[in-house]
């Protein structure tokens, strides 16, 4: 009963990371011990459990992510379900004669860890159970697992266990027809219609011992009797953002799973009405060129985190080894990767005394005429006006306590200001003064306040495919390179990031982007979709770039910036989701001080 971390604030960094925390699984298991058996990918996590998603480090395969369609049930009645047993033959234990008792084609019959009786013919019992459920009589989360090696029947009911929808198919036919999908397309059929007509069912992990799942449709045999709704359903939230994850190596799809809670963009419809203690927001977010159905799925394509940027993938200046981004400054001046960072400051009206005895906040004390310029912000209630700027120092309520709590006259009262401390140097505003009385009843004054931040040197950006770097020059747009028409990149990227880290999907998101650009669409890059139609196919994006006068290969003819003539080599350059992430030079600066950033020598 003395767990830590039951009850957790969701984390609203961004709309994922909300997501991602909603759809999370806390380890019972110790995380200091270095086994890999419970760390492993099972096999029986298919379907249930994200494949990538999960932290690295010493939380590594222990902490886990539910994937796509996964229900976690809840307690149903039992008495009905024990009912309905008895009038299938069940035999319960006080009638069980000796013979019944050791004869091996009777099972004996667990409910939810109890022994109910012994059935003379399980496989009947099983079928007429699944039969109830298919048709409604009992609940669409029941499980019933006929165990052969041990002779046992499992009927489970309670709550706590992971199950996933998977299509019921008849001698290997499924029983979605056409009609059927057309109705769904109409609006005519939803979701819980295909449950109630026995269409689709509710498995959890024991009971798909019993039952051969087909991939897809065209590959089922007379012997399956399940196909999966879809592939890319195995995969959680977070990993669904990634276009072509299949053409990833496995760890860097991991690694977009942890950096895309980290990315700024949009958090909520709400978001600039909310009181958060921190907010990042960025001020342009976009949808991705290169998108996917689960983007569609979860909506973040109306609630993106981050931008589509014309990448070069070239080597540049040397300011790009290891990773690191060259940065076109009128791109930034544009108002590519600018941030909104919102923070908030709280002060209590304080209540003293039997005699209730309270602050004061009183208007700014003029002193020769002038207002204190610690005081310059605050307007005639003491309090700081929206929309001022305020620095480092500044006072923004001007709050005045009492030196005794009995009866205190004018003399009696000190002033205990609430102060605003920030970076010298940096522009920051009042966004808005909210004032509510807490939970004892006094009044309570929150100051929000924004910084508007651009991207500078040493700044993190990152693309969905776990392929992170910083900032490593920011370069005037008139050095950079430019296309035969006159199109300069927003960012060049160093090729050595591809031969080790064999991120094919990022190739093919930078053709599936230049391709939908020229043709207006949004390409789909689903993961396993390309057999079922549900990505589009490279060599069918490459065909449509051919046909509109570009390169098949994605590559492009570009002119040297700085001297004006032909690069001797073409150039791989086009669109690539990028994001921009919550880790700031400026912040690091603050934490670790100058010398973290530039040592000084005055000690050698």
């Amino acid at each position: 009963m003395n767990r830590k971390g039951v009850a957790q604030p969701i984390s609203r960094l961004s709309y994922i990371a909300a997501l991602g925390h909603m759809t999370r699984i806390s380890p019972q298991f110790e995380k200091t011990r270095k086994v890999s058996g419970p760390r492993a990918l099972q096999p029986s996590q298919w379907g249930m459990l994200c494949p990538c998603d999960t932290p690295e480090g010493e939380a590594c395969g222990l902490t886990k992510n539910l994937a796509l369609m996964t229900h976690v049930t809840t307690d149903e009645d039992e008495e009905y379900l024990k009912a309905m047993c008895n009038g299938m033959g069940l035999i319960k234990l006080p009638d069980i004669s000796a013979s019944d008792l050791h004869c091996p084609s009777s099972y004996l019959v667990m409910f939810n860890g109890s022994i109910l009786g012994k059935h003379k013919n399980p496989q009947q019992f099983a079928t007429q159970l699944r039969s109830s459920r298919r048709g409604g009589i009992i609940g669409e989360f029941v499980s019933i697992f006929v165990n052969e090696t041990q002779g046992v029947v499992y009927i489970a009911s309670d709550g706590g266990r992971v199950c996933r929808p998977l299509v019921i198919a008849d001698n290997g036919i499924s029983r979605i027809k056409e009609h059927h999908m057309k109705e769904l397309a109409d609006g005519v059929r939803k979701f819980d219609d295909f449950l109630s007509d026995g269409l689709i069912e509710y498995l959890d992990v024991n009971e798909e011992n019993n039952a051969l799942i087909a991939l897809y449709e065209w590959e089922a045999t007379a012997d399956t009797t399940h196909i999966e709704i879809e592939p890319f359903t195995i995969l959680g939230v977070c990993a669904g953002l990634i276009p072509y994850p299949h053409h990833n190596q496995s760890p860097r799809n991991t690694y977009q799973c942890a950096m895309g809670k980290q990315a700024m963009g949009n958090i909520s419809y709400n978001q600039l009405f909310r009181g958060d203690c921190l907010l990042y927001l960025l001020a342009y977010a976009q949808r991705p060129l290169l998108t996917t159905k689960t983007i569609e799925l979860i909506q973040y394509d109306k609630l993106g985190a981050g931008q589509n940027a014309i990448v070069a993938v070239m080597s540049y200046s040397g300011y790009d080894i290891e990773d690191a981004i060259v940065m076109n400054k009128s791109s930034l001046d544009r108002g590519f990767g600018r941030s909104i960072v919102l923070k908030k400051y709280s002060c209590v009206q304080e209540v003293y005394g039997t005699n209730q005895v309270t602050d004061k906040i009183l208007r700014p004390k003029m002193e020769d005429g002038k207002v204190n310029s610690r005081m310059k912000i605050l307007d005639g209630d003491g309090i700081a006006s929206p929309g001022e700027i305020i620095g480092d120092g500044d006072i923004f309520v001007n709050k005045w306590s009492p030196k005794i709590h009995e009866n205190p006259k004018e003399s009696d009262y000190k002033p205990t200001p609430a102060i605003h401390n920030c970076t010298v140097g940096e522009t920051i505003a009042v966004d808005r003064i909210m004032l509510h009385s807490d939970s004892n009843n006094k009044l309570c004054v929150k100051l929000l306040t924004r910084h508007t931040r651009r991207p500078e040197v040493g700044d993190k950006f990152s693309s969905r495919h776990g392929q992170k770097g910083v900032v490593g020059i920011i370069v005037p747009q008139e050095d950079f390179p430019f296309t035969e028409l006159g199109l300069c990149p927003d960012l060049i990227m160093n090729p050595h990031g591809f031969p080790s880290r064999m991120t094919i999907g990022k190739l093919f998101e930078l053709l599936g982007g230049k391709a939908g650009l020229k043709i207006g669409k949004f390409h789909y890059g689903s993961a396993f979709g390309e057999p079922s139609g549900h990505a589009d196919r490279v060599e069918k994006i490459s065909e449509i770039l051919q046909l509109n006068g570009f390169c098949y290969t994605g590559k492009d003819f570009i002119y040297s910036g700085t001297s004006g003539s032909p690069l001797q080599a073409y150039i791989f350059m086009g669109p690539i989701y990028y994001q921009r992430l919550k880790h700031m030079q400026r912040k690091k600066l603050l934490m670790y001080g100058p010398e973290w950033v530039m040592p000084s020598f005055k000690h050698v």
